[in-house]
């Protein structure tokens, strides 16, 4: 979009995805957070008339992946002062949603989101969330990338992770990150995924997000 094109849209809601960039296994890339998070911004956004899709962004807070190749992060600090900063630079929406793809990057997203609130602007952070769903590059990623863009999904290296529930790994993934429980990058078991559970998924992931933002908007 042009500059003169953005209050033309009449939008009233700015819809930010906020992703990573960060291993996931031997056959999702890098940036699966991102994809997820951009895409369900797309399909709601597509579903109202009062909102506009940011551009990601695409390296967040993800130091506990250290010493997989290819992974970035920028940290949890930066990644609240950069949301704070351009939530602050905004003229143009009511409403800002952040669209979370990353759990890593949650606390800096939640910080952000109390501080802008009691500054006054109108600020929701929405992190997806799938009962039952397993951690990091798993059945619930490997779904859900399958649905959404299954040539980047390279199935025949997909392999089991740590399987215990992230409880159990917390722990020692404080101490040693990732690797320290999973020397694959896997949290999961990325094997029994399929396109028709990924879109059931991403519906319901979809859904819910819609209805945040209904909520916000109808306060």
């Amino acid at each position: 979009m042009t500059s003169p094109e953005v209050p033309a849209a009449g939008a009233r809601v700015l819809l930010v995805p906020v992703g990573s960039l960060e291993q996931h296994g031997p056959h999702l890339p890098l940036d699966t957070d991102t994809r997820i998070a951009v895409a369900l911004a797309g399909t709601v956004a597509d579903q109202r008339t009062d909102a506009l899709v940011a551009p990601a962004i695409a390296i967040g807070s993800s130091g506990e992946h250290e010493g997989f190749a290819g992974t970035l992060s920028i940290g949890s600090d930066v990644l609240n002062l950069v949301l704070v900063e351009l939530v602050r630079s905004n003229r143009d929406f009511a409403h800002v949603v952040f669209v979370n793809g990353h759990g890593g990057n949650l606390d800096a997203m939640q910080r952000a989101s109390a501080q802008l609130v009691a500054e006054g602007h109108s600020v929701v952070a929405f992190s997806p969330s799938v009962p039952g769903g397993d951690a990091h590059a798993g059945r619930t990623e490997t779904s859900l990338m399958l649905h959404l863009d299954p040539s980047v999904v390279r199935l025949d290296l997909a392999s089991v992770g740590a399987t215990e529930p992230l409880g159990e790994l917390l722990p020692l993934m404080r101490t040693g990150g990732v690797r320290a429980v999973s020397p694959n990058g896997v949290l999961g078991d990325p094997t029994g995924a399929s396109a028709a559970e990924g879109a059931e998924l991403f519906a319901r992931l979809a859904a819910d997000l819609s209805a945040c933002v209904s909520s916000m908007v109808d306060q």
